[in-house]
């Protein structure tokens, strides 16, 4: 029978079955279950070519078989069903059939207590017994893949019997991977789950799997670490993250996953950026929290901003009028450069960024407080409005850094951007603020900034900071370096280098005037190769014996018209004059320019020993039928001039690199020149609409 122009052939149980083709060549087939086969036209081909066909049964039947063959008593038997029940279990229409034969349970029912049987073979055939766990694992993961089946579904035996794999010092490095995989999974796909599994796994124990050197190992588990992370209650998460701060994680990962010989892959660079995310996600709670203005512990980490600023002795009731004391705080709170000199604790109700802001400066002058004193009496004994607020600084500071570094958002699950430098410190984000504030004040100074430049300011240091993380450091002194190189003056380069590429130049109205302006352009070097050509040039002669001692020079007359051309004793001093060529080639003779090694100077006798840069010098003047005038130009510069000057006699296009370099460096610079007045102006990809006609023409312009 013929079905889609395939033909169908039904085989039976356990039969040798022999069948033709075309030139009667005979194969015999062992069939081992029945089988719908359908002969195509490359089966046909494969057959007749010896190729062996694999004669594969319906996903029904490959699951009942499979479904029988994992539950046999011999050890190999199972072993490769199970084998086979892991590659099969990829296919999800398989997978429908096998999960349908309630094969979930039977597996689930093989892990916690079908291997405890073979643990007992385990000393005599270890590597089988790790062999067929292993593929007992995989097959679930990749039923489990699927999304048939819910992970509600499993008992804490199961957990249990998973959590003791991972817990085990020692287990085979497939099953290690698969356990971890299916905590992995369990955690995220279930809350109910996840409370079940952080009973049974703690940090501690998965911290000795980061210290080995399988980075499939170290990925999962950083995996699991991520998965119990994300899915902790809210308070939960500042507890866990006390406990991996004690655990050491940080400098664990640093030691042995990112500076490790081997490098990072792109799903390890997925998982150390969820990390990463995860841990600045903290801070969330401290950048939404408002400050209030009455509480008096609050209030006192200002009282000590300004008391390590000025080293002076904060007590509300020492000596002075009250008048005197609110004076006094006043002025310093300036000094200071906060908003509400009267009440500082206003500036910090602004959410985002909260209490978060009041965080880093209190630790910046705390343990950087020689910059920290720096700064602020550097700026405090400035003008007025040529001082750097620090207070204004350090709080849209903080907010720019909580959107560079996303806190508070969801980590996305295609993303690799992780930072190495933030795994050097302990308290990474309050380094990263000390180094930006810093930074900031810098530009503040090289810019000449006043008050009303500050958001330009921060455009420029939001620049310098995105630039320097683009590059990856691998430390935070590394990134500080990066930024010593990022000046004001350096930025300001790298835009105008950029301002060319940037889209506005690649938008239809620019197009439009690059195409415009073009052919004036060509025109412009036209000329300039044509009074090249004018002045003339001095060439050398190639005899047969390839002796370079002779020299002739060819010039164009001023009309354009005449090559004048002649033989020199010696190389000319500076121009030969048209009198003293006695040689003449009309231009309007000329029949073509050929260049290379078609010009017949280069398919003489001998001449193709000629090195390659004689080759790629040489270039012929094709005139009358078969003669030719023969040039072997002095340099690349040289060549690019006449062969360009020729062709454009010949009205014929300049092809040379030469007038590429030209056509590009004239070009940018016309294109600068006539947009110099649009500097920062957006260009509209459309044209202004163009104004309606007058009613009527009945007026005129009044000279007098």
């Amino acid at each position: 029978m013929k079905e889609n122009g395939a033909i169908e052939y039904k085989w039976f149980t356990n039969s040798h079955q022999q069948w033709s083709l075309g030139n009667h060549e005979t194969f015999a087939l062992q069939i081992a279950d029945a089988t719908n086969f359908y002969i195509t036209e490359k089966n046909r081909n494969d057959i007749k070519n010896g190729s062996i066909l694999r004669l594969t049964t319906s996903p029904y039947q490959t699951a009942l078989q499979l479904h029988e063959r994992i539950q046999s008593s011999s050890m190999d038997a199972k072993l490769e069903a199970l084998k086979d029940l892991a590659n099969a279990s990829r296919d999800i229409t398989f997978a429908q059939e096998f999960i349908n034969l309630d094969g979930i349970s039977l597996l689930t029912q093989m892990v916690e207590s079908g291997t405890e049987r073979y643990q007992k073979l385990q000393k005599i055939m270890k590597p089988c017994f790790g062999d067929l766990l292993s593929f007992t694992l995989t097959a679930f993961v990749e039923l489990m893949d699927h999304g048939i089946v819910s992970w509600d579904t499993f008992s804490v035996a199961f957990i249990k019997k998973i959590a003791s794999y991972v817990n085990k010092s020692a287990m085979d490095t497939a099953v290690l991977q698969r356990s971890l995989a299916i905590l992995e999974s369990m955690v995220l796909n279930s809350q109910d789950l996840y409370h079940k599994v952080a009973q049974e796994i703690t940090i501690g124990q998965l911290i000795p799997h980061l210290q080995g050197t399988d980075q499939d190992i170290q990925t999962y588990t950083i995996a699991v670490i991520n998965a119990l992370f994300l899915k902790a209650p809210e308070e939960k998460r500042q507890e866990m993250a006390h406990i991996l701060a004690q655990k050491q994680l940080r400098s664990i990962i640093l030691t042995n996953v990112i500076r490790s010989p081997t490098p990072v892959n792109d799903e390890m660079a997925h998982q150390l950026y969820v990390l990463q995310v995860l841990n600045f996600n903290l801070l969330e709670d401290r950048m939404m929290t408002k400050m209030d203005p009455q509480d008096q512990a609050q209030r006192d980490i200002i009282f000590e901003l300004r008391r390590i600023a000025f080293d002076v002795e904060c007590e509300p009731n020492s000596g002075g009028s009250i008048e005197k004391r609110k004076s006094m705080y006043t002025r310093d709170y300036k000094k200071l450069g906060f908003i509400n000199h009267v009440n500082p604790a206003v500036d910090f109700t602004q959410i985002p960024p909260g209490m978060l802001a009041l965080d880093n400066m209190l630790y910046f002058a705390k343990h950087h407080q020689d910059a920290y004193i720096r700064i602020v009496l550097e700026n405090s004994s400035r003008e007025d409005k040529h001082e750097c607020p620090f207070g204004r600084s350090s709080i849209e500071l903080t907010k720019m850094l909580c959107e560079i570094l996303k806190v508070g958002e969801l980590p996305s699950e295609n993303c690799h951007d992780f930072h190495p430098m933030f795994f050097t410190h302990d308290r990474s984000f309050e380094e990263f603020f000390c180094i930006c504030i810093q930074l900031l004040n810098k530009t503040w100074k090289e810019m000449r900034a006043t008050s009303e430049d500050f958001n330009k300011v921060m455009q420029v240091v939001r620049e310098q900071i995105m630039r320097a993380l683009s590059l990856k450091p691998n430390s935070l002194d590394q990134f500080k370096s990066r930024l010593q190189n990022l000046s004001y003056t350096e930025i300001l380069k790298i835009r105008q280098s950029e301002r060319m590429n940037q889209e506005d130049f690649q938008s239809r109205p620019i197009l439009e005037l690059r195409e415009k302006i073009q052919p004036e352009i060509m025109e412009l070097i036209k000329q300039q190769r044509l009074n090249r050509l004018c002045e003339g040039t001095c060439f050398r002669k190639i005899s047969s014996r390839r002796r370079q001692d002779k020299f002739w020079y060819c010039r164009l007359s001023p009309n354009h018209k005449v090559l004048h051309y002649g033989d020199l004793e010696e190389s000319p001093q500076g121009e030969v004059p048209h009198d003293s060529l006695q040689d003449k080639l009309p231009v309007a003779d000329i029949k073509a320019v050929i260049t290379g090694k078609d010009c017949p100077h280069m398919k003489e006798k001998g001449a193709l020993k000629q090195n390659k840069e004689v080759l790629e010098l040489a270039f012929s003047v094709l005139y009358e039928s078969d003669e030719y005038l023969n040039f072997i130009a002095p340099d690349k510069h040289e060549y690019c001039v006449w062969t360009d000057g020729l062709n454009a006699l010949l009205g014929k296009e300049m092809t040379s690199d030469y007038t590429k370099t030209d056509m590009d460096t004239l070009l940018s610079m016309e294109m600068k020149l006539r947009l110099l007045d649009l500097e920062n102006i957006q260009i509209p990809e459309a044209p202004p609409p163009i104004p309606k006609e007058p009613s009527n023409y009945d007026f005129v312009y009044d000279c007098n």
